[in-house]
């Protein structure tokens, strides 16, 4: 996820681009660049690490020219470097580029069969060779991008400069937000509101599959055959800090929408369906090395730790690895059975989390192999793995962890199935489905936010209570635990969460008709057994709150109520189950009157023992 700032008028356009990306740093932070164009020649500034160095830089080598593009980089092809920084250039074409070509590794040998050189390792160069081939040829401009973005596939917001021709910017978009800002003889583009909001309040959004030409004059926007659209100026009456959230109340409630996006950035570009291979270019295993493996101690803290427990059920079952699972304030304490043979994989939003971090020493001193998950490139725990898989949730700024879990959980699912493949316990058919049911995932979280409405009632109706019991059991139990962490951490309700099976062996003497118990119920191996459960709770008197994923479950089942989700992948269940208990824990915080957003006594990032 990167962001992306066009301007043309009659402004020096590097200060404001500048500005603009400041708005958007959240996007990406591992380098940044701007374009611009004065007197038919094009300068281009780049650099590593946050915006504040290339501010820097062009305080020492400022830029002119009226119109320019820049980019703030989060990054997916290609590591951290001024090189794989954007703008790239090829010929007398500029582009910025957030998202994944897909089939870049193709179009990137036929243009090196045809003798162009490559100054990056991004996917996003190629596109602008194949525009520049076209434009040297003497296509036009909008023509020759229009060309291009049939050529490829993936997910994009491309934003171009061409040298010869100063008076226009072009712009495309697919599956990645982009919109154009209509000010008083200028014109803006951004990947997101809040950039443009300093300069205008009239904006235009690109659809899928849309291209748009932006001059002095305005905008033209045509669909993927060159048909024009008309489409309408919108007046944004959000203030700043509204826009940021999206529009939404919290931020909480923005992050728990950005999961279908959230999701689908962390698995883009890195499934290979043709042999059911996962591409993870920063964990660096050979198949040797993977069929060595003899266990796999994951390590994290609170709501990381519950996306451990789903990770213990993904490595044993799908790639036949024994796994464990320790909290890092107790690992660091205890002397863990490790070896060359032992890998250790700390999970992480922040990547700065102490008490994770200290469990590389106990790895090093073994000879482990160290790997994490992390949402932060270039974060200590990264920094300090032999091997790092990024999720790409953006920022997440309500210290509740909402998008930022899921995640986890896809980042767990794409590194079992890794493992895997290499070490030959997964076929290539098992595998495909696999992945398959991946694809399927971002429509099946779109689907289970519908039931916001519900979930706000239900909310409602159990407000005063003041205790809660969550259960669930197999690979969903994890999603019991982390239920109940967040109605404790945004409402400061008590509540526990437990396998539904431990219910007996002491919970049940909490029950009665005060208590809510919220039962995660997919129709599964072990529904009949979690019906049991349930039937032990309703006898009791106890306020039964069912979640399944088969709409049958309500007519069969008396409960207080029934939220029917859609049905997934049994692997990925526990991800779609996570979100009810999200909006739940949220609407109960609100409707309580508490901060949302910034919880007492929390931090988003725990730094210190």
């Amino acid at each position: 996820m990167c962001g992306i700032v066009g301007y043309i008028g009659h402004r020096q356009a590097a200060p404001l681009i500048l500005e603009s990306l400041r708005k958007l740093e959240y996007r990406g932070y591992d380098s940044a660049g701007i374009a611009a164009l004065h007197d038919g020649q094009v300068t281009v500034r780049r650099a590593e690490g946050k915006l504040k160095n290339l501010s820097t830089m062009l305080l020492r080598e400022p830029m002119t020219g009226s119109i320019g593009i820049g980019h703030t980089r989060w990054a997916t092809h290609g590591r951290p470097s001024e090189n794989n920084a954007h703008p790239h250039r090829a010929g007398d074409i500029v582009v910025v580029h957030n998202g994944i070509i897909e089939n870049y590794l193709e179009l990137k040998r036929q243009l090196l069969k045809r003798g162009t050189h490559f100054s990056s390792e991004t996917d996003s160069e190629i596109v602008a060779h194949l525009v520049a081939e076209k434009v040297a040829k003497g296509v036009d401009f909008l023509a020759a991008v229009q060309r291009t973005l049939r050529e490829i596939r993936g997910s994009y917001a491309l934003l171009f400069l061409n040298r010869r021709d100063p008076t226009r910017m072009i712009v495309a978009k697919n599956s990645t937000p982009i919109v154009i800002g209509s000010g008083e003889g200028e014109m803006f583009i951004a990947s997101d509101i809040p950039a443009l909001l300093d300069h205008t309040r009239k904006v235009a959004f690109l659809e899928d599959g849309e291209i748009a030409e932006v001059t002095l004059g305005g905008y033209r926007i045509f669909d993927g055959k060159g048909k024009p659209i008309k489409r309408p100026v919108k007046q944004i009456t959000w203030d700043a800090v509204a826009a940021q959230k999206g529009g939404y109340a919290h931020f909480m409630l923005k992050e728990i929408h950005d999961q279908p996006r959230a999701l689908a950035d962390t698995f883009r570009g890195r499934i290979a369906f043709k042999d059911g291979n996962v591409a993870l270019e920063d964990i660096k295993l050979t198949v040797n090395a993977v069929k060595q493996i003899k266990r796999i101690h994951l390590v994290a803290c609170g709501t990381a730790w519950h996306a451990c427990l789903v990770g213990k059920f993904l490595f044993e079952e799908i790639a036949g690895i024994p796994a464990e699972v320790d909290y890092g304030s107790e690992f660091r304490y205890r002397s863990p059975l490790m070896d060359p043979k032992s890998i250790l994989l700390m999970v992480s939003q922040s990547g700065e989390t102490a008490d994770t971090l200290a469990a590389t020493d106990i790895a090093r001193a073994k000879k482990a192999k160290i790997l994490s998950i992390c949402n932060v490139i270039d974060a200590s725990i990264p920094r300090k793995s032999d091997g790092v898989l990024y999720t790409h949730a953006g920022p997440e700024i309500s210290v509740a962890s909402t998008k930022a879990f899921t995640t986890q959980l896809t980042a767990l699912y794409l590194l079992a199935v890794a493992l895997g493949r290499k070490n030959g316990k997964l076929k290539a058919l098992e595998a495909r489905k696999l992945l398959r049911d991946l694809m399927h995932l971002p429509h099946w979280i779109e689907e289970a936010l519908k039931l916001e409405g519900e979930v706000k009632t239900l909310a409602r109706d159990l407000l005063h209570s003041r205790d809660f019991l969550y259960l669930g059991r197999g690979i969903n139990y994890p999603i019991a635990l982390e239920g109940a962490l967040k109605l404790k951490e945004i409402s400061y309700i008590h509540a526990e969460g437990y396998p539904a099976g431990e219910m007996k062996h002491g919970p049940i003497a909490l029950i009665d008709e005060k208590l809510p118990v919220v039962v995660l119920a997919p129709r599964d191996r072990y529904f009949e057994k979690t019906i049991s459960n349930l039937k032990e709770v309703e006898s009791r008197g106890g306020k039964v709150v069912v979640i399944t994923d088969d709409a049958k479950t309500a007519a069969e089942i008396p409960a207080f109520r029934v939220l029917t989700l859609p049905k997934a992948s049994h692997y990925l269940t526990p991800i779609v189950m996570t979100i009810p208990l999200q909006m739940l824990a949220y609407y109960i915080a609100v409707l309580g009157g508490k901060d949302v957003d910034q919880p007492r006594n929390l931090a988003k990032s725990v730094t210190v023992e």
